[in-house]
C-alpha cells in the first residue's frame, strides 16, 4: 500500500441553532452552514468539529468539517461521545459487512461495502468486484483518514488490488497527498476492466474510467428478477448503458433482447457483456434518444412481452422535479403502448427527490388516465448493500406492472 504523509487536522468546536440540534438528536447526518451559530475558530478540510448543546454545554455530536460545501458538518457519531480513530472506523467497516452478508451468500462477487451516511461514513462508497476494491471519495476531508480506513477495507474484502476515484469536484481541488482519480492504492492492476459475477451473470467493470465505481450496482434484485421472468419472451431494455437487465434477460433465456440508448459506446459495452455469457436469444440495439426511439417504435406498432425503463436521474435540484415528473409521465405513456396483452411494464427512477410514493402514485394516474387495465405485481426499492439510512439516503424505487 502507498504510504500517507501524516498531516495533522485539527478540532473545532461548534454550536448550532436549536432547529438543527433537534435533527442531529434525532440522527440526521447533515448540518449546513447557516444552521452553525458559534465556532471557535476557522476549519479546514479533514478537521473534526465537535458540537456542544446549547443548554447544558455538553457533547451532542462530532463529524467532518467540510468548508466547501454548503453542508459544511457531516456527522459522524451523535450523542455518545467516541474518539474517531482506526478502531471507530473498523468498527464501522464491520457492522456495514454484516449486513451485505446474505447476498455474499449468493453467488455475487460484486457489492457496495459502504454507502456513505448510510453506512455512518459520510461521502465514502466503497465498491468491490471481484478482488477489485474501488474507494470513491466525494469530500477531500477523507484523504486525512485514508491511512485509518484502508487497511480495514482492504482485510474485511480481501481485495488483491485498491482502486481510489475522486467526485469530479474532490478532483478539482488541490490535495497535500497529490492523490489523483484512478490511481492505484495497494496492489497491482493488469487489466482496467474488470469482469464480476452478480447472480450468477458475468459483467464487466471498467474501474479506472467507468461511471461512479465501474458500474451500477443497485439495481442488482431488480435485474435478476427481469431475467426470471424473461423465459422466451421479448424485451426492450430502454436507457440500457451497459446492458445490466438485457444481460439477465438474455441468460434468462429471453427469445429476443433489444438494448437502447443515447450511447453508442455504452451498447457496445453492453454486447460484450452479454458475450461474457451463455445465451441462445437474439441482442439487438437501438442508439438513439430514448424519447424519439420509443415513439417511432410506438407508430409502427411494435409490442414487446416485457419492457424495462431506468432512465438516468431527472432531477439532479428541487428545481427541476416538475420536469422530471413530466418525463416520468411521458415515459410510462410511451411503454404502455409497446406492451403487449399480458405483458410486463417495469419502470424505475434514480431521483432522489422524486420520493417513492410520488412516483408510484404518478405511474398509477398515467396509466389509469391512458384507461389501462392493468395489475402492480410488486414495488421495490434498494438492495441490500444500498441501506437507506436516512430520508435523503432514498432514491431507487422500481415497479412491476402487468398490462391486462
Amino acid at each position: 500500500m502507498i504510504t500517507f504523509p501524516d498531516i495533522p487536522t485539527h478540532k473545532i468546536a461548534i454550536k448550532l441553532k436549536p432547529s438543527a440540534e433537534t435533527l442531529v438528536k434525532k440522527g440526521h447526518p447533515w448540518i449546513f452552514e447557516n444552521s452553525i451559530v458559534k465556532q471557535n475558530k476557522e476549519g479546514k478540510s479533514g478537521d473534526l468539529a465537535v458540537i456542544f448543546d446549547n443548554r447544558k454545554n455538553k457533547f451532542l455530536a462530532c463529524g467532518f468539517y467540510d468548508p466547501n460545501s454548503p453542508i459544511r458538518i457531516k456527522i459522524l457519531q451523535a450523542n455518545k461521545p467516541a474518539t474517531i480513530n482506526t478502531t471507530w472506523f473498523a468498527n464501522k467497516i464491520q457492522e456495514a459487512y454484516q449486513k451485505r452478508i446474505p447476498l455474499l451468500q449468493t453467488d455475487t462477487n460484486s457489492y457496495r461495502l459502504i454507502y456513505g451516511e448510510n453506512d455512518g461514513l459520510p461521502s465514502l462508497v466503497a465498491d468491490v468486484y471481484d478482488n477489485v476494491l474501488v474507494v470513491k471519495l466525494y469530500a477531500s476531508y477523507w484523504f486525512y483518514y485514508l491511512k485509518d480506513i484502508l487497511p480495514e477495507l482492504i482485510k474485511i474484502s480481501k481485495a488483491e488490488t485498491t482502486v481510489l476515484r475522486l467526485s469530479r469536484n474532490v478532483a478539482k481541488e488541490k490535495n497535500e497527498f497529490d492523490l489523483t482519480d484512478g490511481q492505484v492504492l495497494d496492489g497491482t492492476l493488469t487489466n482496467e476492466v474488470i469482469v464480476f459475477k452478480e447472480h450468477g451473470v458475468n459483467f464487466s467493470a471498467n474501474v479506472i474510467h467507468g461511471h461512479k465505481t465501474g458500474y451500477f450496482l443497485d439495481h442488482r434484485a431488480n435485474r435478476k428478477k427481469v431475467g426470471e421472468l424473461s423465459k422466451n419472451k421479448t424485451v426492450l431494455d430502454v436507457f440500457s448503458y451497459a446492458g445490466g437487465f438485457s444481460v439477465h434477460a438474455l441468460v434468462g433465456d429471453a427469445k429476443e433482447v433489444t438494448s437502447l440508448d443515447i450511447s453508442a459506446p455504452a451498447l457496445e459495452i453492453a454486447k460484450s457483456n452479454a458475450k461474457l455469457n451463455t445465451y441462445s436469444g437474439t441482442h439487438k440495439v437501438i442508439v438513439g434518444d430514448a424519447f424519439d426511439e420509443l415513439n417511432k417504435l410506438a407508430r409502427v406498432n411494435t409490442k414487446f412481452d416485457i419492457v424495462v425503463i431506468d432512465p438516468p436521474s431527472f432531477a439532479k435540484s428541487a428545481a427541476e422535479v416538475d420536469k422530471a415528473i413530466a418525463g416520468y409521465k411521458k415515459l410510462t405513456q410511451l411503454g404502455l403502448q409497446l406492451v403487449k396483452r399480458k405483458g410486463i411494464l417495469i419502470l424505475a427512477s434514480c431521483s432522489s427527490r422524486v420520493t417513492s410514493d410520488m412516483f408510484f402514485d404518478l405511474v398509477e394516474e398515467t396509466l389509469h388516465r391512458n384507461n389501462a387495465n392493468f395489475t402492480i405485481l410488486e414495488k421495490t426499492l434498494h438492495d441490500i448493500d444500498h441501506p437507506i439510512g436516512f430520508k435523503e439516503g432514498a432514491y431507487l424505487k422500481c415497479m412491476y406492472v402487468r398490462v391486462l
